[in-house]
């Protein structure tokens, strides 16, 4: 596929959250470069998986080791992108992570140590991630993050919901401080996939099983390009006025009362 004429034509985009080929952000990954963008990723925990996973994509690209919770990483991180990319003009947000305590039915027993993990990893670190690289978006840019709908309360999916509240919460107020900088920040709230965070989560069959019977639109599972085409419609230009926005792409499920 020719990059001519792309959407994403000329932009510079760090991804986070590359694990497998399943992963929602291998696929914005993919597409972007298929649109035309430059990409550099990072991976925690494991950058060799990630950067085997790299070369499934359309072309080369730099893997660089962070943790969102690591101080050392995030100050070194916008150095390292600068030498690859000499700037940058969007960021996707994929990371989420709660300890296995947080999830599967265990609300009620969950320590609070396991809550302050689920929320710095899978909320604040938007923000983290977004400052840490913001002296690079010095034309302004867009951050995309996914969330996974927080209006309410799944099965088994415990204090990853109020984690996902606290992100969305992020986003608007992100939204409110780096709009006059001409950043934008917005979510993509994707319907369940089978993917690695899905995997880890006890139970995932109840709660993807809701799309079965409640989807307006077929909600396939296996598909995770429709939320990637969302994820790079917000990187480009073509969402200029949006910000502090959640797009579902869902299968219109979040619309539907029962």
């Amino acid at each position: 596929m020719t990059n001519t004429g792309g959407i994403l034509e000329g932009k510079r985009i760090l991804i986070t959250g590359v694990l497998m080929e399943s992963s929602i952000a291998f696929h914005a990954a993919r597409l972007a470069q298929e649109q035309g963008a430059e990409i550099i990723l990072t991976a925690w925990p494991r950058p060799t998986l990630t950067e085997r996973i790299a070369k499934k994509l359309p072309k080369p690209t730099t893997v660089i080791e962070l943790d969102v919770t690591n101080d050392e990483h995030m100050a070194g991180l916008a150095d390292k992108v600068r030498a690859e990319l000499g700037g940058l003009d969007g960021i996707v947000h994929s990371i989420g992570f709660a300890p296995q305590d947080a999830l599967g039915g265990n609300f009620l027993d969950t320590p609070f140590e396991s809550v302050s993990t689920a929320m710095h990893v899978s909320a604040y670190s938007l923000k983290s991630l977004t400052m840490a690289l913001k002296p690079l978006m010095t034309d302004g840019g867009s951050v995309v993050g996914l969330t996974f709908d927080a209006q309410f309360a799944w099965p088994q999916y415990d204090w990853m919901g109020p984690a996902k509240a606290a992100l969305e919460a992020t986003n608007r107020y992100m939204a409110r401080y780096l709009g006059p900088e001409n950043i934008r920040c917005n979510l993509v709230s994707a319907g369940p996939l089978g993917s690695m965070a899905a995997k880890s989560i006890p139970g995932f069959s109840d709660l993807a099983s809701v799309w079965d019977t409640r989807s307006p639109l077929n909600w396939e599972l296996t598909d995770p390009e429709p939320t990637g085409k969302a994820i790079v419609a917000l990187l480009s230009d073509w969402f200029p006025k949006t910000t502090g926005e959640i797009v579902h792409v869902d299968g219109g499920l979040h619309a539907i009362g029962a």
